[in-house]
């Protein structure tokens, strides 16, 4: 079991031992609700009780709390999603899965990059650096008629195999992959 599911479900049953969480918040087993602690808040609407159920809510809440303060919990927006996906665009990061939560959001397939730099490899192939720290290696022998610098703008799309096709400037494009 990896660690962070150890961990959380450490924190669920000492919640739980503690009374801090109603009993159907407990999930079942390690994967059955990693979110346990906010299932919680929902599961407090069950009750029919309403002071059972503000008394619920309040604990429920509290250990949301504790849990978000001490790293347990992570709530982002929608925007922060897009961000981390745009980040991560290039590398094959099988776990931001976990953002395809709610409504299905359009695949990023293509990037419009600004470039810090630029230079040669031993190989004669384009090392790009983006304005956003990220590095691209061309891995193709194609040449460009200009090459890229600072200030340079690169459109980058996927392509099979795990690569990308880099359009500097407008010219033709040239086979990359993301280094960084």
């Amino acid at each position: 079991m990896p660690s962070s599911h150890r961990a959380t479900m450490m924190m669920l049953s000492l919640l739980a031992a503690a009374g801090a969480l109603p009993a159907s918040a407990r999930p079942a087993s390690p994967t059955a609700n990693p979110a346990a602690v906010a299932q919680a808040i929902g599961d407090c609407r069950k009750l029919t009780d309403r002071d059972a159920r503000l008394d619920c809510y309040d604990k429920a809440t509290d250990a949301f709390e504790q849990a978000q303060a001490s790293g347990q919990v992570v709530v982002v927006d929608r925007e922060q999603v897009r961000a981390v996906k745009r980040q991560a665009f290039g590398f094959n990061v099988p776990s931001l899965n976990l953002f395809a939560h709610g409504p299905k959001e359009e695949q990023v397939d293509k990037v419009s990059v600004k470039l810090a730099g630029a230079h040669q490899n031993g190989d004669s192939r384009w090392v790009m650096v983006t304005d956003e720290d990220a590095v691209w290696t061309q891995i193709d022998g194609a040449d460009l008629f200009n090459p890229p610098h600072a200030g340079s703008t690169v459109a980058i799309r996927k392509a099979m195999l795990g690569s990308y096709f880099c359009n500097v400037d407008g010219q033709s494009a040239i086979r990359c992959i993301r280094t960084r």
